[in-house]
């Protein structure tokens, strides 16, 4: 691993902050420096969570939800991981004590209305303006449209060439490689854009091929997911054998 980090990103970062602790799905947001090292950031993370600096692991997550990365080198800053705004930090220790964090989901949020809070000076959506960064950089949001409508063109392209009752193996960034067998592949009521339902070889899923009352496939329950085209390898893969019976 390099010596140095760089951010050539910018040099904030509006994140959501989750718990193990928290059962409720609740968060708090917070903005950090991407410049801060993990260790550092433990330690900011110690006195908002009650978690111990010491003993806590911290997961990176993206708008969808997928495990993105594992921050556990301390001696790494925040910048250098695939971090954006919206992300969602999850913190992961026994939280013995009360802490910031459950006091702030307990006082009720005051809504600035969008008019107003376009007028104040100092915010992150003034910060982001004067810097052109994020939504106010128009060529950059180009790039990212662009690159969005490339990869759902390859989405679409490779939903269409896959075969129902194909073998596949599923290789999601941030999971372990699964084997199964291409079930659907089209468009879906609870998402955008093109997917493969796939029955698992092994209760490794979500599902049971169906998602808000609406069924795509039958497999048993934890046997379904749904995956991006473009994670879906379809091909001569066997399902693989865990003989339990042969351990000792």
């Amino acid at each position: 691993m390099a010596d140095t980090f760089t951010v050539i990103t910018p040099h904030y970062v509006n994140v959501v902050i989750t718990t193990s602790k928290q059962q409720s799905g609740a968060s708090i947001e917070r903005r950090f420096q991407k410049n801060v090292p993990v260790r550092e950031l433990k330690d900011k993370l110690e006195l908002l969570t009650g978690g111990s600096a010491a003993t806590m692991k911290i997961e990176l997550y993206n708008k969808e939800d997928t495990l993105v990365s594992k921050l556990e080198d301390d001696t790494a800053i925040l910048g250098s991981f695939p971090i954006e705004d919206g992300m969602r930090l999850h913190v992961i220790d026994k939280f013995e004590l009360q802490t910031e964090f459950e006091d702030l989901l307990k006082v009720e949020k005051f809504e600035l209305p969008p008019e107003e809070y376009a007028k104040r000076p100092g915010t992150v959506k003034a910060f982001l303006e004067s810097n052109k960064l994020g939504k106010y950089n128009e060529e950059e949001m180009k790039r990212r449209e662009e690159e969005r409508r490339r990869e759902e063109e390859e989405n679409e392209r490779l939903a269409k060439a896959a075969t129902v009752g194909s073998r596949c193996e599923v290789s999601v960034p941030g999971n372990p490689k699964r084997r199964g067998t291409v079930m659907y592949a089209g468009q879906v009521d609870f998402k955008d854009g093109w997917w493969i339902g796939v029955k698992y070889d092994e209760p490794l899923g979500k599902n049971d091929g169906s998602v808000n009352g609406k069924r795509y496939f039958e497999c048993q329950p934890k046997y379904g997911g749904f995956v991006k085209p473009v994670h879906v390898t379809v091909g001569d893969f066997p399902e693989e054998n865990y003989d339990l019976d042969e351990e000792l």
